[in-house]
């Protein structure tokens, strides 16, 4: 009796520690709503109805919606079963997807999200479609669209960590890769979301030892490109920074701001660790109102290294390159 009442008495106390750091921290719980939950890899934030969405590396892709892009909440995973084929290609993989990507295109959204095993380029991105994000309306429903590219231990490329974008033309791509060869681009079909020929060009965009989760921007004639150097997953010790360059064409080639092409180690360093900000990955950028806001993932100093998501806003110098955000600003603006 005297244990379980000693348990007891000790279960009480913690419950109470627990709500005494509860009421230390209000502006914590209103404004940080992954204190227990990780974000990892954000997709580029899209946009449905009133709400934005993004999604995120997890059991069934992670999927997020905010009104303000300040105030974050976790729906239901955006895949309720693991696709027949997802097994196929990493055997030991169950329904836990990497780095999903979110692109509009006529009606639809195209949900890309990778299938892996760490440290092997037997690899894919597959792809599900859905007409709405909003899981109230009576339409939802998230559907396997397959394989739209893959990877082979016989191939010197990744195929992980998508990122879609439309050029000036309308045309649809998707920058992937990961170490081995780096960064690579390939042309999309904007009704089918799947690549517009098994046999259409392969275009190398970025290269260096440890390089990953690529993204691709347009702001007026140029095309600029986000990469991640370094190593991730490790916390506060993680080494993830992000490196920038800009082109005129989208196949490339990109120079950083001292000409130099990415193809050959060259970017110009964009966002780094800045404590408690550690390791930020995973470039995405909306224009809301003419405003662009920046979001990524970052390991939380303050919060036993624990990966989130941070949007902030962006700004532009007189020559066209994007500035840092301030990482102590985050963002909060009106519903679209």
């Amino acid at each position: 009796m005297a244990f379980y009442l000693m348990c007891s008495v000790k279960l009480f106390s913690l419950i109470c520690g627990m709500l005494a750091l509860a009421s230390l921290f209000p502006a914590m719980a209103q404004t940080n709503r992954f204190f227990q939950n990780r974000v990892h890899d954000p997709s580029a934030i899209a946009r449905c109805g009133d709400e934005f969405w993004t999604f995120a590396t997890g059991d069934g892709i992670k999927t997020l919606h905010s009104t303000n892009l300040a105030d974050w909440q976790f729906a239901k995973p955006a895949l309720a079963a693991n696709p027949p084929w997802a097994t196929n290609i990493a055997p030991i993989h169950r329904d836990y997807f990497w780095s999903p990507d979110i692109i509009q295109s006529n009606g639809r959204y195209l949900l890309y999200f990778s299938v892996s095993s760490w440290g092997k380029n037997t690899s894919a991105i597959g792809l599900a479609t859905n007409v709405t994000l909003d899981s109230a309306d009576p339409r939802f429903k998230w559907s396997d669209a397959g394989i739209v590219v893959r990877s082979f231990a016989t191939n010197d490329f990744n195929t992980i960590d998508p990122a879609v974008t439309f050029d000036a033309d309308g045309k649809l791509w998707m920058a992937f890769g990961s170490y081995w060869s780096g960064i690579k681009l390939i042309e999309l079909d904007s009704k089918t979301g799947h690549r517009v020929a098994t046999d259409s060009p392969m275009y190398s965009l970025a290269h260096h030892d440890s390089i990953e989760a690529a993204f691709i921007h347009r702001r007026d004639t140029n095309y600029f490109l986000f990469i991640n150097w370094g190593q991730c997953c490790r916390g506060t010790n993680s080494t993830y920074e992000i490196r920038i360059g800009r082109s005129a064409k989208i196949t490339g080639p990109y120079l950083d701001r001292d000409g130099r092409d990415m193809m050959f180690d060259g970017g110009t360093p964009f966002l780094n660790s800045k404590p408690p900000f550690y390791g930020p990955g995973h470039a995405g950028i909306i224009t809301v109102a003419g405003q662009d806001w920046f979001s990524c993932h970052y390991y939380d100093g303050n919060n036993r290294g624990r990966s989130q998501l941070w949007v902030g806003k962006l700004s532009w110098d007189t020559n066209g390159w994007p500035i840092p955000p301030t990482l102590s600003e985050s963002a909060r603006v009106q519903a679209p």
